[in-house]
């Protein structure tokens, strides 16, 4: 893609609402765009990132066995009152009444409509274990939204929900769901510990959130620091039989500001091992029973042909969320520093002289020979200065900048930089052509 062709709306200066790292480059870097409190427009570079998070966790939650479905954003309220939550939510539901006097919700979670949905076509245990997720935009009329996409009112989510026809069957689905995350997390460059944690609205007895430490975090954590140091388990697990995985992790302190019991944490994790630190929720998932079941009506018939409430779980990544998660977790003085698996384009092909036909030939030649290789690039092919050029490849933060100019190739050599470590080479464009490849 050529720069000059492209929608890339960078700014100079940092607008003044920002006030974090992520929201300030986020604006700066030409992702989003406000269109009202908590409500973002994403742009091109944005979307690009956004989509690359969405088919990371879609791709994993297929792995662990849920299948995709898309539900409505606009809820019936009857479900609501159904589950008994639609007058406990709160004002955080944004509540509408349609020509017709019904009334409508724009949903904020999506527990009541998968049971509805389950209900009307699962009537045996035969048909169980079953995973549905969903990634679906959902609003929360957030009192002030602020920090940008990291506590917005509109914003992607993927959740899923399981259902079970007792509660070893839904303690099995939530080690899935946990060994999971863990995976979708790593994949994205990102190191993530599950902690006890409040189910708050959702309601339930077991809950974990999964934290990524950041020192610009929204919330104090506390934990083993054993547990950081633990690599994702990996796609090559027995996806049916987790429990040890989980109790190795479970077993180690780790617990958010609202569960944290310090004489508890004192006692149970040596000094060397203690870590408090700032973190970021980027998941949550939650056991609940029969909580929506059992109101709802959601039955199945067991073994015995008696008919009974099936246990349900809930899992959410938030997609959006994570955008800005990761810039606050990878990022320096002049942008941001994408993980590759996220980035929106692999390589940054800048141009030093778009008039010069040996640099716009040599830069043709990379373009072709990367997207062979399924590398994807953005070419920044612009009339205009070297600096600004490098202040903008730093700013969107792509793994590699590909640099090319007269004075190179008149020495048969390009110069090529990796975003994260600031290291510098140059070499033949054939060298580093292979070096990025890698």
């Amino acid at each position: 893609m050529r720069l000059s062709r492209y929608f890339l709306p960078t700014l100079k200066e940092t607008p003044a609402e920002a006030q974090i790292v992520s929201h300030r480059l986020m604006l700066r870097a030409g992702l989003i765009r406000q269109e009202a409190a908590g409500i973002y427009a994403w742009l091109p570079l944005g979307l690009k990132v956004l989509r690359r998070i969405e088919q990371i966790v879609r791709e994993e939650q297929e792995r662990a066995g849920a299948v995709e479905l898309l539900m409505p954003t606009m809820q019936l309220a009857d479900l609501w009152r159904e589950s008994g939550r639609y007058d406990d939510y709160g004002q955080e539901m944004l509540r509408i009444t349609d020509r017709h006097e019904r009334d409508m919700l724009f949903g904020p979670t999506a527990e009541e409509v998968v049971t509805d949905i389950f209900r009307a076509y699962v009537k045996s245990y035969r048909d169980l274990p079953l995973n549905l997720f969903n990634i679906q935009w959902k609003f929360r009329d957030e009192q002030r939204p602020r920090f940008g996409v990291m506590r917005g009112r509109e914003f992607l989510m993927k959740d899923a929900y399981s259902f079970d026809v007792d509660e070893a069957g839904a303690r099995r689905a939530y080690n899935r769901m946990f060994v999971a995350y863990l995976n979708t997390f790593s994949r994205m460059g990102l190191k993530a510990v599950p902690m006890r944690a409040d189910t708050g609205p959702i309601g339930g007895d077991l809950s974990h959130e999964f934290i990524i430490l950041a020192e610009t975090g929204e919330s104090q954590v506390f934990c083993d620091r054993r547990l950081v140091d633990m690599a994702a388990p990996g796609p090559d697990v027995d996806w049916d039989d987790l429990q040890a995985l989980v109790d190795q992790r479970t077993a180690l302190y780790a617990a958010t500001e609202e569960m944290h019991e310090p004489a508890r944490f004192e006692a149970e994790v040596g000094e060397g091992d203690r870590l408090s630190a700032r973190g970021i929720e980027v998941g949550h998932i939650f056991y609940f029973g029969e909580k929506y079941s059992r109101p709802m009506r959601a039955f199945v018939a067991g073994p015995d042909g008696a008919e009974r409430p099936v246990h349900m779980g809930s899992y959410g990544v938030g997609v959006s969320r994570l955008v800005g998660a990761i810039i606050e977790a990878s990022h320096d003085e002049a942008g941001i520093i994408w993980p590759d698996p996220v980035a929106p384009f692999d390589v940054a092909l800048i141009n030093l002289r778009p008039d010069d036909e040996a640099v716009a030939s040599a830069c043709e030649q990379a373009v072709q020979a990367l997207e062979q290789r399924g590398r994807s690039v953005l070419h920044d092919d612009r009339d205009d200065r070297p600096g600004a050029k490098f202040a903008t490849a730093d700013l969107i933060g792509l793994p590699w900048q590909l640099i090319i100019g007269p004075k190179g190739l008149a020495e048969g050599k390009v110069e090529l930089k990796r975003r994260a470590t600031g290291e510098r080479q140059s070499v033949p464009l054939e060298q580093a052509l292979e070096i990025i490849c890698a």
